[in-house]
């Protein structure tokens, strides 16, 4: 990695500041100044063979293949500065990308870190994003290893994310066979009720709330489930339906989910009550939970923190709740 370069931004000798001053923006301490806070101090777990400072990172990969994925985050479109702090933007960015990794049925190993940002940013808006990653990726078992900074007319945030197998096949959204077991880790419906009460001005549900800005992925699960013989999976970033169609189409399956398991919680129930909305939707088309679903042939354990939820059977990429077609909008969309 070199040195995370292009920024826009002149380098200007840092002056002494309170490095929570807000006053302070990215244009008066520079770019590497801004790079030397991200990683100053840091520590590194051991899959980290070369962190940032160099021309690029080096991560080990025992396994000899390398898990990656990449997800693109922009200011007013997946995130609003008044709605969520930068910490959890932060962590958000990291949990989103790391979902894939063990949707993968791998470990996180390390994760690289674009971020466009205008000039006249606060260094403390920096900071605390810097500080909500760095948190979300030590939880995941990594580190931020390298990155790079731009200047850009609004904030972008790009993670790139890596990941080991430890010797196991990679679980495809292709391996869902007839027969097979539909099983959930983690909850769905809850960040979307949480965008919903934002989008009202409600305050009365807070985790629910907590849930749509700082979702927690449950990442040693991904792996679990590949040892325990999933044979496809998904991170929930689209919504149940939506990513339940994704492993449905590529597998040439159909999906049937069991309502009664699917029940929503008292919580969300009254969340859909004080604003007229179906709770049941949430569960079943909102996204940006970050769990995990999957399918396991009938005979095998499901891992701990695992629950069924429908079954597979034969036909060609069709979901439905006890047969019956899901109504309303599939999930999310970019375009």
């Amino acid at each position: 990695m070199r040195r995370w370069t292009h920024c826009v931004v002149h380098p200007k000798k840092e002056p002494a500041i309170d490095a929570l001053d807000p006053s302070v923006t990215v244009a008066d301490i520079g770019e590497f100044a801004l790079i030397d806070r991200s990683v100053r101090g840091r520590v590194h777990p051991p899959s980290t063979l070369l962190g940032p400072g160099d021309d690029a990172a080096v991560v080990a990969a025992p396994d000899g293949r390398v898990v990656a994925t990449t997800d693109m985050l922009m200011q007013d479109k997946h995130f609003r500065l008044d709605w969520s702090s930068p910490r959890d933007i932060g962590r958000k960015a990291i949990a989103q990308n790391g979902a894939d990794i063990a949707a993968m049925g791998a470990r996180c190993t390390g994760f690289l870190v674009a971020l466009g940002c205008p000039s006249s940013l606060s260094v403390s808006v920096v900071d605390e994003l810097n500080e909500g990653m760095w948190e979300e990726a030590v939880r995941a078992g990594a580190a931020v290893v390298g990155g790079d900074v731009v200047g850009s007319t609004q904030l972008v945030i790009s993670i790139t994310a890596l990941g080991d197998l430890e010797g196991r096949r990679p679980v495809l959204r292709s391996g869902a066979r007839p027969g097979d077991v539909v099983a959930l880790r983690g909850d769905s419906g809850r960040s979307a009720a949480g965008l919903a009460l934002l989008e009202a001005g409600d305050v009365r549900f807070p985790e629910l709330i907590l849930s749509h800005r700082v979702p927690q992925p449950h990442y040693e699960s991904g792996p679990a489930a590949a040892i325990a013989g999933a044979t496809s999976m998904a991170d929930i970033s689209d919504g149940l339906v939506a990513d339940l169609t994704h492993i449905a189409e590529a597998s040439g399956v159909d999906v049937d989910l069991d309502s009664e398991v699917l029940t929503p919680s008292d919580e969300l129930n009254s969340a859909a009550e004080s604003l007229g909305l179906d709770a049941l939707q949430w569960i079943l088309t909102g996204g940006e939970d970050h769990a995990l679903v999957g399918t396991f042939p009938s005979t095998a354990t499901l891992p701990d923190g695992w629950r069924r939820i429908g079954r597979v059977t034969g036909g060609g990429g069709s979901v439905t709740v006890e047969g019956r077609p899901v109504e309303g909008t599939p999930g999310w969309t970019s375009f």
